[in-house]
């Protein structure tokens, strides 16, 4: 509940009382203003024409919302620091440093820090602004250490440890320090460390197991050389002891001549795909594999890499490789595999084991963990410095976001745009002031429809840029409202981008166009119907000219030339008809005037209100109570705020919201128009026959009377 500590003062906008928020105390005292009299809870930190960094601040878990709870602890530990509290209401800018109370211990650290960011920026001055907190780059340029607990390699100027802070950064990643260059922290330490404990440790397994490396450091290259063999060379022996099995199989295990005559057709090279399938060499029960002569050209190379690292180091130099030799050879490297097998997955791998090995040697942990400690301990006068960022943007901003947030002050009485507004859409000789950005059309569709707000919502693009806006009409008519239609869009920084309308979600409009909307309802419907008329009477006088001609040419040879007789009968009918007609709508008229006339003279104006009233009465009490029931949280809502209050849009208020054109006052104006369309005197026949109706029925009923 409100408490009654602090002396509240309310103004009434949109159908409802709004707190007014213009001193410094308002805004410190509003975690006693009880939330169900706030307009708004929470709002998105996307999509509003305010302060990103401000709005960033305020979000203090990044979950994209600014909450009520988020303003409160804003305009409270800002109102601590200020010494005159108005300052906050008002929304100063720049912030005086004599503004900031030091009394308290860190007030004085702001103070301080201020004036440190003044300086380290080369300025001198008695006031700081948002643009100078927001270089941090060039106020820690200065600096080695900054208290974010990230060092770079300008923090030492140990050659060695740069080395090493290069090679985190290479391997583990980095993170900006707030000088804005490239750093590690104590998390990318240790995962460098970890993967470096890892690689050291399996480096260091030959060292107590010499089985692992049967050929010293050229081990690696005669494992490497084996495993690339050790799948063919297997194959090459177990084909030679099915051929030594049943002698049968050796000619199919060598390949078919199929196979020869397709390797025939192509443009044969060592490496064609075709010849390395084959075997090694030349299929025999019991034969050696020959590590010379008689190989696949495909796998010759493969085969004197093996002999050469291999084979030639532990048995000597040798034309063949029997298959026990072979069988001892994978066995004399099989703790090498497993060793290789065992190799860990780190990022350090990219370095090579001899700046692993160094790296293990430097031991640098120890060296960086200082490094980083010693910029931890400078926290709490760099966080003082990000403070007076906090302070500078808050003292500038809080009061504006007050009055969009916990009252609607901006949009309500015209003391600027609401931060919700997005600009200014310009599209049927209108100016729509409420203009909303959307991020996602269809849902916004379906609950801003709720809101009883005539919205055109528009692609706005400008280049590659591309944005879609919901437009509010709330005065006019909706005659030329479709989709399609083209306007501009003015942001508000005033850049131009071209619109067009993509949906409408119709409502009325104004009490106007609801007066005129019956008649206009008659106009098209008998529009439509003489249109249809026309088209069939045209219709038919196509197929009957038609019809003409074709029997015209078909009875030409053979008809006499026979006059045709007038049918006057026929015409008799056709002219009885039409008198029957203008007769019949004669006595309507005659006798709806007639009713008329037959009235008092002071009943007359009384018929043709209700009359009006009868047709026009509706749809304008229907317009009425929606019109004057429009609110605009459910337009805000779809953007994802939280409106706490219904915020109407009443009559007079959304006139104001859509403004029509109008020459400027004073503006001169000709009223000829050389390319106006002829008048026709067809008005003045048709009033003469109706005065001349109501002459006839009034002569008639005085000579009866």
């Amino acid at each position: 509940m409100t408490s009654p500590g602090h002396q509240w003062r309310f103004f009434s906008a949109g159908g409802f009382d709004q707190v007014r928020l213009d001193r410094g105390e308002d805004l410190i005292h509003l975690d006693q203003l009880d939330q169900k009299l706030w307009v708004a809870l929470s709002c998105p930190v996307a999509g509003l024409e305010f302060d990103a960094h401000t709005l960033a601040l305020l979000d203090a878990d990044g979950d994209g919302h600014v909450r009520a709870s988020d303003v409160i602890a804003a305009c409270q530990w800002a109102g601590a620091l200020l010494r005159d509290k108005d300052l906050l209401a008002a929304g100063s800018h720049p912030l005086p440093l004599a503004a900031i109370d030091d009394s308290g211990d860190e007030g004085r650290r702001l103070l301080a820090s201020a004036r440190e960011i003044l300086k380290n920026l080369g300025k001198t001055g008695d006031a700081i602004s948002a643009e100078d907190t927001a270089d941090s780059a060039r106020i820690f340029a200065a600096t080695r250490f900054n208290g974010d607990g990230i060092v770079i390699a300008g923090s030492t100027d140990d050659d060695a440890l740069k080395a090493v802070i290069a090679d985190v950064i290479a391997t583990c990643g980095s993170r900006p320090d707030r000088s804005g260059e490239a750093g590690i922290g104590a998390e990318e330490c240790e995962a460098f460390f970890s993967d470096l404990d890892a690689q050291v440790a399996w480096l260091t397994i030959p060292d107590e197991r010499p089985e692992v490396v049967p050929l010293g450091a050229a081990s690696g290259a005669a494992w490497a050389a084996i495993a690339a063999l050790r799948e063919k060379v297997d194959d090459y022996f177990a084909r030679c002891r099915l051929a030594a099995y049943d002698p049968r199989a050796g000619e199919a295990m060598n390949g078919s001549a199929e196979d020869f005559r397709a390797l025939a057709l192509q443009t044969l090279s060592p490496g064609s795909a075709g010849m390395a399938t084959l075997p090694l060499a030349r299929i025999e029960g019991g034969r050696p594999l020959p590590l010379a002569d008689g190989l696949n050209p495909a796998w010759r190379d493969a085969v004197a890499a093996l002999r050469e690292l291999a084979v030639t180091p532990l048995f000597g130099a040798r034309e063949e490789l029997a298959e026990d030799d072979w069988q001892a050879l994978c066995a004399r490297f099989a703790a090498h595999a497993d060793w290789q097998a065992a190799r860990p997955a780190t990022r350090l791998e990219a370095l090579g084991e001899e700046r692993i090995r160094a790296l293990a040697a430097l031991a640098p942990r120890a060296a960086l963990a200082e490094l980083i400690a010693r910029d931890l301990a400078l926290a709490a006068e760099a966080d003082a410095i990000a403070a007076v960022d906090r302070l500078v943007c808050y003292v500038r901003d809080l009061g504006r976001l007050c009055n969009n947030f916990v009252s609607f002050r901006d949009f309500y009485t015209g003391h600027g745009q609401a931060v919700f507004q997005a600009g200014t859409l310009y599209l049927d000789g209108r100016s729509c002031e409420l203009v909303v950005p959307v991020l996602d059309a269809a849902r916004h569709a379906t609950l801003a429809g709720l809101s009883g707000i005539y919205l055109a919502y528009c692609d706005c693009t400008r280049g590659a840029e591309k944005k879609t806006v919901a437009a509010a009409f709330t005065a006019g008519d909706a005659d030329q409202l479709m989709v399609g239609r083209n306007g501009v869009f003015y942001d508000r920084a005033g850049k131009d981008w071209d619109a067009t309308i993509t949906k409408i979600v119709e409502h009325p409009i104004s009490i106007r166009q609801a007066f005129w909307s019956p008649y206009k309802k008659l106009v098209k419907l008998l529009a439509e119907q003489v249109h249809k008329l026309a088209a069939a009477k045209a219709k038919a006088a196509d197929d009957l000219v038609a019809g003409g001609v074709a029997s015209a040419q078909k009875h030409a040879e053979t008809a006499k030339a026979t006059p045709i007789p007038f049918d006057v009968a026929k015409f008799a009918g056709i002219f009885a008809a039409i008198g029957l007609a203008l007769g019949a709508l004669g006595t309507a008229l005659a006798a709806v005037v007639t009713g008329f006339l037959g009235l008092r003279w002071w009943q007359m104006p009384l018929a043709l209100g209700g009359l009006i009233l009868l047709v026009s009465g509706p749809a304008v009490a229907l317009a009425w109570f929606k019109l004057r029931n429009r609110n605009l949280g459910p337009l805000l809502d779809a953007n994802g705020w939280a409106v706490n209050a219904r915020a109407k849009i009443n009559i007079p208020f959304g006139t104001s919201l859509t403004q029509l054109a109008k020459l400027p006052e004073g503006a001169e104006r000709a009223l000829a128009d050389p390319y106006a369309e002829k008048k026709t005197p067809w008005k003045l026949y048709v009033a003469a026959v109706f005065l001349a109706l109501i002459l006839l029925v009034w002569a008639t009923k005085s000579g009866g009377v």
